[in-house]
């Protein structure tokens, strides 16, 4: 990890990440956790304070550790207890079988094996578990589909890994989950990154 990516990335993460636009889309996932609850990529811990208290108890993984930083700042004044832990999503130091709901808000765009931390999130979680999403990717339009594709390498490059043409719900289906609710939605933003996935899944 190179200086960029440990010092300057996580506060352009963090600013772009907690617009206030951004807000309504997280209380939507946010709002249908329950029990223990472990969130992928939890950044700077901008879903903290949303944690109402049908959640028993958070943990939170990411692998910057500047990211986790900020967000031991906002788990002091959370409501429900929290634990973060500097780890990938693609090897989780969880228990099988362990954890209520999964939550990912704009996450699997930037892991770089997503599919691999979705099997992740299926083996911790449990028989009546719940995996809870709101992430940008691939549009349905041809043509701006095509520029995701010209622009996702470049993007890329500057944005952490983050990619803008990933089919999130594909990516779900093919990890083992079933898809209960699916909605499509845009921020604020161009329209090569501003498609949304909004849903819930369950263990298949």
């Amino acid at each position: 990890m190179n200086w960029y990516e440990r010092v300057v990335l996580p506060r352009v993460l963090n600013f772009a990440m907690r617009q206030e636009v951004l807000l309504p889309f997280r209380r939507r996932v946010i709002s249908d956790a329950r029990g223990t609850v472990l969130e992928l990529g939890i950044g700077s811990g901008l879903n903290l304070a949303l944690y109402g208290p049908a959640v028993s108890a958070v943990t939170g993984c990411d692998p910057s550790a500047a990211l986790l930083r900020m967000a031991r700042e906002r788990a002091a004044s959370a409501i429900v207890p929290v634990e973060l832990i500097e780890a990938s999503a693609e090897a989780l130091p969880v228990a099988d079988v362990s954890i209520d709901t999964v939550v990912t808000t704009w996450t699997l765009c930037t892991i770089p094996d997503a599919a691999r931390a979705l099997r992740e999130a299926r083996r911790v979680l449990k028989p009546d578990g719940v995996l809870l999403f709101v992430e940008h990717g691939r549009a349905p339009e041809l043509g701006v589909a095509r520029w995701q594709d010209r622009l996702d390498r470049p993007w890329g490059l500057v944005a952490g890994g983050c990619h803008i043409n990933r089919r999130i719900d594909a990516l779900i289906g093919d990890a083992g989950f079933r898809i209960e609710h699916l909605a499509h939605d845009r921020m604020p933003g161009p329209r090569t990154h501003n498609y949304l996935y909004l849903g819930r899944a369950r263990v298949g």
